[in-house]
């Protein structure tokens, strides 16, 4: 497994066990990320529920052997999350526009987890959390032109032009996505979209926390900011062996399978060119005794 791709299941396995806790010691969801009604029957107990899913599907994260089955659970939490912005966005697709994006980057990011940690690959499954994933990020860069404002509110004092980088990140967003999406220097692009969403994390998300450590709020979008991070370690893990993962796959197995299958061959093929050499040596010996007699 590619580095990026374990850097990125720890930095999502940490955002999941801190955004659990944070789920249990408020006994609430995620806020704005994860609507929930107020009149629910039994919310803070699903509550509850929610942030232990969080906490122990995130810390199978961190072990090869429960991996697979940690992003699973959490993609399937994260889907459902995805599925419960989808009226918002179509009743008022503006203001909901930025949750949607966010939690199907999650659960793009997750998914695509749990089919790079299976025994085998499977080139569907692959291409579709990828491009998923991709349109997120489309999503994402609309959101910075609908509220260049807002976004420029976030970035701190000391860095010049603010409203400037809210455009140019929202244009990093698309072509980032345009680029998973059709391939073309997809590597490149994951690998600088990586290195932008990390950036956030230590100069805009960590200073805001320090500056309000009372704010569940700065809290939550510390650890979902390390989250998206996280995910997109993992796109870029996945497009860096992509090619060897889509060519194994052709025959329905894993890289190191296929590894296994080429070096069985050439053995054979050893062992035949061996017994062809001895049956030869064999027959040129009864033809010299022959001309003996």
């Amino acid at each position: 497994m590619p580095i990026s791709i374990r850097l990125g299941r720890l930095l999502v396995g940490f955002a999941m066990v801190a955004l659990g806790a944070i789920c249990l010691r408020y006994a609430d969801f995620i806020m704005e990320w994860t609507p929930v009604s107020p009149q629910l029957p039994a919310r803070a107990a699903l509550a509850y529920v929610h942030g232990s899913v969080l906490i122990v599907a995130g810390l199978g994260l961190f072990f090869e052997r429960t991996v697979r089955l940690g992003a699973l659970v959490l993609g399937s939490v994260w889907l459902l999350w995805t599925l419960v912005h989808v009226p918002r966005v179509v009743a008022f697709w503006r203001t909901g526009l930025g949750g949607l994006a966010e939690a199907l980057a999650l659960t793009s990011g997750l998914f695509l987890l749990a089919v790079v940690a299976g025994p085998t690959v499977k080139r569907t499954e692959l291409l579709i959390s990828r491009y998923c994933y991709a349109f997120s990020l489309a999503m994402l860069g609309t959101v910075h032109f609908l509220y260049p404002d807002a976004v420029a509110n976030f970035i701190p004092n000391w860095i010049p032009v603010r409203l400037f980088w809210a455009y140019f990140t929202g244009v990093a967003f698309w072509a980032a996505g345009l680029a998973i999406l059709s391939g073309v220097l997809a590597r490149l692009a994951s690998r600088l979209l990586a290195t932008m969403l990390s950036s956030w994390v230590l100069i805009l998300h960590i200073p805001r926390v320090v500056a309000a450590v009372g704010d569940r709020h700065e809290w939550n979008t510390l650890f979902l900011a390390v989250a998206q991070t996280g995910a997109a370690c993992i796109v870029a893990g996945s497009l860096e062996r992509s090619q060897s993962i889509l060519d194994a796959n052709r025959i329905g197995h894993t890289p190191e399978t296929a590894e296994q299958n080429r070096n069985g061959i050439l053995t054979r093929v050893s062992s035949v060119r061996r017994a062809g050499s001895w049956l030869s040596t064999r027959l040129g010996s009864r033809s010299g005794c022959s001309a003996l007699r």
